[in-house]
């Protein structure tokens, strides 16, 4: 799961995610996706890991992952279908290990690039495959042992078999291969069709396990996306339980309508296909309602940290506080820039996960920001007020572009060729540990913090970019470094001297703005919280 993440987070580039935009665009869309590719697949377990890992690597929202996950529900039913009508079940996990063998080949083959990133994810599927396969393959003789009661007259009858269809599914990792087992156990009569269906209900909850373990120690959205899968396959199983009674008469109908058979594969399978469209029928209009009550779950300590302090309608309700709230807003916003900033500079690789999270927080406090100043315009102001908005903005698009700045250097570190000159090589560091020192000072909460002291230390970093900029120069003239390890350097020089001139020019509007009481600690948001290390890029 891990490797398929990842590798999804490498390679989507535009093409990728437009083609996914496309296909879930709208909630109908997302489930006519989700059913095709389990139909295809003969796995609504995989589809589902799969839109976890599309949700990881941000490639899917969570509204529209919700429509895939309703459509993976219907598209297992094919399962059935294939057993009543042909009697065999194709399966992907056949073609698992040229997965693995054709991903690990263009994984080596092209490290670093889109091929490769592709080339793991591919082979992440291979090895899930293998994985569902080994599992299956273990536990069926365990699963095909269980002495079956051949009638259920009762409820208490009816919730154990509920429960051993659930267990079957737990074991073999698989709601097809449980289905396909009941569905011959009732073909040999060893069930009676309502027993086989409540067992089709068990193994339908059943697979919602794939998705609860996939999720344990993952991001908090793809938490969001097991819990809507766990939700609506919980959901559809109480509706079908409540149904069962009358299922004879609307299988005999529905038989009767599409001129079906009745063999039991065939209402069982009918019966599977029914009440999960219908679960789809009633979850549908819920979705843009599940999505918000799932988005204020699983919130991690980034998306708190994310949270205005200061700016509630108290505030907005009083105009004349808005600019000490502003402010000390901002001054949190700083705190985390200048964290990353120092970060993304003494990290040898890429700070990995706590830069995007960190990345995210900014983006979140920057966009509270925006709104609270844009509900503020919508009052009356005074002109001292109203004069301070722009200041606002200003700082605020000044702090964000240090954090883009910041991950984006981390983000490269890792990719940069070792300088093999010494004397460069210091003269590289000594200008990354002026910078450093340059955004530790740069903290408007110090006693000895000065607009003017910054703007001087900036220019003499000005000097040392000058001077090491010229050492690159003459170092690739000289060919004493590749033209591209040259450009690489540059960039990333270019790119720190930006970060340096935005953070200054966003402290210093902000040592502008009207102070209030509670200023902000920089503890609450420095680096216990979430320690900066090196991790490799991803």
């Amino acid at each position: 799961v891990s490797m398929i993440s990842t590798g999804l987070r490498a390679a989507a580039g535009r093409q990728l995610r437009g083609i996914l935009e496309r296909w879930t665009d709208s909630p109908l869309r997302g489930i006519g996706a989700g059913a095709l590719i389990t139909a295809v697949v003969q796995s609504s377990s995989a589809v589902t890991v799969a839109t976890i890992g599309f949700v990881n690597a941000g490639v899917l929202s969570l509204r529209q992952a919700l429509g895939v996950i309703y459509g993976a529900n219907v598209g297992t039913t094919m399962t059935g279908w294939l057993v009543a009508a042909v009697g065999f079940n194709f399966k992907l996990e056949a073609f698992a290990l040229p997965l693995v063998g054709i991903g690990m080949f263009l994984r080596l083959t092209g490290p670093g690039d889109r091929r490769g990133a592709f080339g793991e994810a591919l082979a992440g599927f291979g090895l899930f495959f293998i994985g569902i396969d080994i599992l299956r393959n273990a536990f069926s003789g365990l699963a095909d042992s269980v002495d079956l009661p051949q009638v259920a007259d009762n409820p208490l009858q009816l919730l154990v078999l509920v429960g051993v269809g659930f267990l079957m599914t737990v074991l073999t990792q698989s709601s097809s291969a449980a289905v396909a087992m009941i569905l011959t156990a009732a073909s040999g009569e060893a069930l009676n069709v309502n027993g086989a269906a409540a067992m089709v209900i068990g193994a339908n909850i059943g697979t919602t396990s794939t998705a609860a373990l996939a999720v344990i120690g993952a991001t908090s959205n793809a938490k969001r996306v097991a819990a809507a899968h766990i939700l609506f396959n919980v959901v559809t199983g109480v509706v079908a339980l409540l149904i069962l009674p009358a299922i004879p008469i609307i299988i005999s109908l529905t038989a009767s309508v599409l001129g079906l058979e009745t063999a039991p594969a065939v209402q069982l399978a009918l019966f599977h296909t029914v009440f999960n469209i219908l679960g789809v029928v009633l979850m549908l209009p819920l979705a843009g309602r599940l999505a918000t009550f799932l988005e204020r779950r699983f919130r991690t300590a980034e998306e708190i940290e994310g949270r205005p302090r200061y700016l509630d309608r108290t505030v907005l309700e009083s105009p004349s506080l808005a600019g000490s709230a502003l402010s000390l807003e901002l001054a949190r916003l700083a705190a985390i820039a200048r964290r990353m900033g120092g970060a993304a500079l003494s990290a040898e690789l890429s700070a990995g996960k706590p830069m995007r999270d960190d990345l995210a927080t900014v983006h979140a406090l920057a966009r509270a920001l925006s709104d609270f100043v844009t509900q503020l315009n919508r009052k009356s102001l005074s002109g001292e007020v109203a004069e301070q908005m722009p200041k606002v903005l200003r700082t605020s698009r000044y702090l964000v572009t240090v954090a883009e700045l910041a991950a984006t250097i981390a983000e490269l570190q890792s990719a940069l060729t070792p300088l093999t000159e010494p004397a460069l090589a210091d003269q590289w560091l000594g200008y990354r540990y002026k910078a450093s020192t340059l955004l530790l000072n740069a903290d408007i909460e110090r006693e000895a913090f000065s607009p003017e002291g910054c703007r001087e230390a900036l220019a003499d970093a000005e000097t040392q970019y000058q001077a090491l900029k010229a050492a690159l120069l003459n170092a690739g003239a000289r060919y004493h470094l590749s033209i591209t390890a040259m450009n690489d350097y540059l960039e990333q020089l270019s790119r720190t001297r930006r970060m340096l001139q935005q953070t200054i020019k966003g402290v210093t509007l902000l040592a502008d703005l009207p102070r209030g009481a509670g200023e902000v600690n920089e503890e609450e948001v420095d680096e216990t919280e979430h320690a900066q290390s090196p991790h490799e890029s991803d």
